[in-house]
This record gives C-alpha cells, structure tokens and sequence, in this order.
C-alpha cells in the first residue's frame, strides 16, 4: 500500500517527463535527468552534512603517520616506532570519526535512491526496457555484466542477452558517474568520489 503510493507518486512526477522524451519507447534522456537529480542531491547532501576541509586535514594527517610509520619501520629505530604506535591511537579514532561523518550523506539519501531503483525496475515502466549499445571496452570498464547479474537476482533475468548492450541500470549508472564529478568539481569539492 505505501509503496504503491509511492510509485504513484513517482509516476506522477516523471510520467510527463517521460511523455516529453524524443524516444518514449527508449526513454534514455528520462533515465538522465534522473540521474542528474539524483546525483544533485548527493552531491549537496555531502557538501552540506560532512566539512570537507575537515575530511581533507584527517586524509593529510592520515598520509602524513603512515609515512612516519613507515620510515620508522624502515629505520628500525624504536623509539621513533614506539612514537609512532602511540600516535596510531589518535589517528584510529580520527579516521573513525571521518568515516562516522562520510555516512551521513548515505544515511539521508540511501531509502529515497532504493525507491527510484525499485520504480524504476518495475515491469511497467517504459524506463526498465532501455537498451544501450555501448563499446566493448566501455562495457568492462563500468562492468555491465556484473551490474546485470545482480540486477538479475533481483527481478529475474540476467539483462540482456545480446553482447555490449547495457540496459537501464548501466546507462544509470554511466550518467550518475559523469554527472556527480561535473558536480563536485562546480560545488567545489576538492576530490573526486
């Protein structure tokens, strides 16, 4: 009952959407928008909920021991290794309270990206019959014939059946990709994923 309201409600916003695509019966430009907004809204999630100046200085601080550690391993002097296990303390408890803040963003947009992805598989959506012809190395390197695997124990199948094709899922998941770098690089993020 929820998710039927749900899927209504979805339905409503991106039926005319839908209804406007150059290619209604290969809606490929629905599936783009979709991932544009998707990808938007990660994006500001993460720039609002996590202070990436301070995620940066963590990363740093967490280069700057493990180089100590190392040249101190190398040198196989123990008071410079015995520093640098002390210092491992702080450093741990710092790189989980920068992971604590990296799942902030996932815990905001995780359900909302589950329900796009289960109205968007559904049977009777236009959107779950995209077919994408994609190059063969394109098609490895984004690894298609895993994505469809899974996709397949899910809502049976396994994708399509002929080589280097990507359906929705695939063509999704290549403009969420391009669109989320564009993103961070125009909200100022200083690193990529």
């Amino acid at each position: 009952m929820v998710l039927e309201i749900i899927f209504g409600g979805l339905s409503w916003i991106f039926n005319p959407i839908l209804a406007l695509d150059p290619m209604p019966n290969n809606p490929m430009l629905t599936i783009f928008l979709i991932a544009t907004i998707i990808a938007f809204f990660t994006t500001l999630a993460n720039k609002l909920l996590v202070d990436q100046d301070e995620m940066e200085s963590s990363r740093a601080e967490m280069k700057e021991f493990q180089e100590k550690m190392k040249e101190a391993q190398m040198s196989g002097d123990a008071k410079a290794l015995a520093k640098a296990q002390a210092m491992q303390k702080d450093v741990m408890a710092k790189q989980g309270d920068m992971m604590k803040n990296s799942f902030k963003p996932l815990l905001v947009t995780l359900i909302p990206i589950m329900l796009m992805f289960w109205w968007m598989g559904q049977p009777s959506n236009p959107i779950n019959h995209v077919i994408v012809q994609l190059p063969e190395f394109v098609y490895y390197v984004l690894l298609v014939p895993v994505w469809h695997g899974v996709y397949g124990m899910f809502y049976g199948g396994g994708g399509p059946s002929v080589p280097f094709i990507a359906g929705w899922l695939g063509w999704y998941i290549m403009c969420t990709f391009a669109m989320t770098q564009i993103l961070r690089k125009f909200m100022g993020f200083k690193t990529g994923f």
